[in-house]
């Protein structure tokens, strides 16, 4: 697809997107805000189906105030199980960090058992039974979402994670990193995912390193990934679709996850949470039954290859 085309398409996604947040002011400030980045990009370049779009905010304050606004529908229409089950509600609620967003999700019947008002990520904590319940309905409403969209509101909350909020009809909105596109692309991973659309200035920017990767279908690390896991999985996928690496670029991940204590658990709960959080859950499971704060490495290694 010719870059022209691109831009278009991206920014009529954009567009009819914005028309469905009804808080008026709030969809102003998303309009002045927004950044595509990723592999839809890719996609749309090399003639591919885009799975969806991948929407960063420039600001934090924004990316704050979408991802309540998204909690707020979520909660208004909550998976269909819970709708008639009191015991089973669940309360989410947008944290703000130093250097992040993140969504996190507390069990009321898990909080008057324990009497603790600790939130954690529901994602990462599959041995409660209402939290895994959360997670299996969310699950299934977002693939029923996938395959039946007919009559129901477009652009609505199908699945939360720490990291980012999906929404039907092929937008994800991403609340781990906000920032200038320059800021987002130092925690990415690959070069050729570094093109980006800015809602400022309207502008489709496609750097010269990322096309050449395109062209060749060569994979090259940037290097200081935050999740190079994540990205040393992802070599696989890209691999079944005809890309290639060098031994050298391989090194480089190599080296970044070099760097980070996989022994803690919450380093690897965070990491597993850059690749897929639902995909994971099982293992993280495992060995927090086992060890709430270190990983047991040979228990690992048996629990890998009993649940993949």
């Amino acid at each position: 697809m010719k870059s022209k085309w691109a831009k278009l398409g991206i920014a009529r996604k954009i567009n009819d997107w914005l028309k469905s947040i009804d808080d008026a002011p709030l969809r102003e400030l998303v309009s002045q805000n927004v950044i595509v980045t990723g592999g839809c990009i890719v996609s749309m370049l090399l003639g591919e189906k885009v799975n969806d779009f991948d929407l960063y905010l420039r600001t934090k304050e924004c990316a704050k105030r979408l991802a309540e606004y998204y909690v707020a529908k979520f909660e208004a229409n909550p998976p269909q199980r819970f709708k008639n089950d009191p015991t089973k509600t669940v309360a989410i609620s947008v944290v703000e960090e130093s250097d992040r967003i993140k969504i996190v999700v507390k069990s009321s019947g898990i909080a008057s058992e324990s009497g603790s008002e600790d939130y954690q990520y529901f994602e990462q904590q599959p041995g409660s039974e209402d939290q895994s319940d959360f997670v299996d309905a969310v699950a299934a409403d977002a693939a029923e979402a996938v395959e039946a969209d007919k009559g129901k509101p477009k652009y609505r909350p199908v699945f939360l994670s720490a990291n980012a909020i999906t929404l039907s009809h092929g937008v994800q909105i991403i609340v781990r990193f906000f920032g200038e596109p320059e800021t987002i692309h130092s925690s990415y991973d690959f070069v050729h995912c570094t093109c980006y659309w800015d809602s400022k200035s309207r502008a489709l920017v496609l750097p010269p390193a990322a096309l050449e990767s395109m062209l060749a279908k060569d994979l090259r690390y940037l290097g200081q990934s935050k999740y190079p896991i994540c990205a040393m999985i992802r070599v696989r996928k890209f691999l079944g679709r005809g890309w290639h690496i060098t031994a050298g670029q391989l090194l480089k991940i190599a080296w970044d996850i070099s760097k980070l204590d996989l022994t803690n658990i919450e380093v690897l709960e965070d990491q597993l949470i850059g690749v897929d959080s639902a995909y994971f859950a099982q293992l993280l499971a495992y060995l927090r039954e086992k060890n709430p704060d270190k990983v047991d490495a040979a228990y690992l290694m048996e629990v890998i290859d009993k649940v993949f």
